[in-house]
């Protein structure tokens, strides 16, 4: 008797890497963005900057990863796959983002995402007060779009948000000329029903994206999910604006369709 032997089938998908900290409560950070990246089709690769003691109410403890190890996760990855997009998650230092800047500037035409996260939703300061400069000199103009919410733009802007959505294009605008690079300004800590982020480009483009807000959902990790999400469509080819909208839409469902975890209901990244 024969027995034969069947192929299996081979599937191709693009690579993307995420440079961040590690969530212990596995809605953020690195473990947000790997969920992200499968529901999205692409093939997650990882460099962790952080190891972080959190949940989704608290982070009690951060311990960075020696700069040097940082980097030899990115080259190690990049010595084996061919990468097609990478996001920025916690960087926590200066440090650090100095290694991820010089990697990225030795992969020149890299789609890369940055999600300039300083605080967590729980209140946790996640990046260095003397990092900031850093941040902005040195990786941001690396960046095919950065995904600031409100409070980290004003920071890297230095002027109050706007009180109401009426303010989000000029904001968004005006920091988008500053940095000379895109941006996608997350409109949720507006304390209004309707959600609006608007995407800016340098010299006067802007595109507002306006959704009614979910209740009764916990956002931890949102703004991970969503440059995941942009990151993974731009590997795939999308134009910014295309991957903008997908990864809007993918987030939207994941809120929509969330996933009951105790007594509170979370993103739920496999939603269909």
């Amino acid at each position: 008797m024969v027995t034969m032997k069947s192929n299996p089938t081979t599937i191709q998908k693009p690579v993307v890497l995420a440079i961040a900290g590690s969530d212990s409560g596995g809605g953020a950070g690195i473990q947000a963005d790997l969920k992200t990246f499968s529901a999205r089709g692409v093939f997650g690769t990882s460099a962790i900057t952080c190891l972080t003691a959190q949940n989704p109410d608290s982070v009690t403890r951060v311990m960075p990863v020696k700069a040097d190890f940082m980097r030899e996760q990115m080259l190690q990855v990049s010595r084996f796959f061919s990468l097609g997009a990478a996001k920025t998650g916690m960087l926590l230092s200066a440090d650090l983002i100095a290694e991820v800047a010089d990697y990225l500037r030795q992969h020149p035409g890299l789609p890369v995402v940055v999600d300039p996260v300083m605080v967590a939703s729980s209140g946790a300061h996640l990046l260095d007060p003397g990092a900031v400069d850093a941040l902005r000199e040195l990786l941001l103009p690396l960046a095919t779009v950065v995904t600031p919410n409100l409070d980290e733009a004003q920071v890297l802007l230095g002027t109050a948000p706007p009180a109401d959505r009426s303010g989000m294009s000029d904001y968004a605008q005006t920091l988008a000329d500053l940095l000379g690079r895109p941006v996608l300004l997350k409109g949720g800590h507006l304390k209004e029903d309707v959600l609006v982020d608007v995407l800016a480009e340098p010299g006067g483009v802007t595109h507002s994206f306006e959704d009614t807000r979910i209740e009764n959902v916990d956002t931890h990790g949102s703004g991970c999910t969503l440059s995941a999400a942009i990151a993974a469509e731009l590997a795939k080819g999308a134009t910014l604006f295309d991957a903008v909208i997908s990864a809007r839409s993918y987030l939207r469902r994941t809120l929509s369709h969330a996933v009951q975890l105790g007594p509170r209901s979370f993103i739920h990244h496999e939603a269909r």
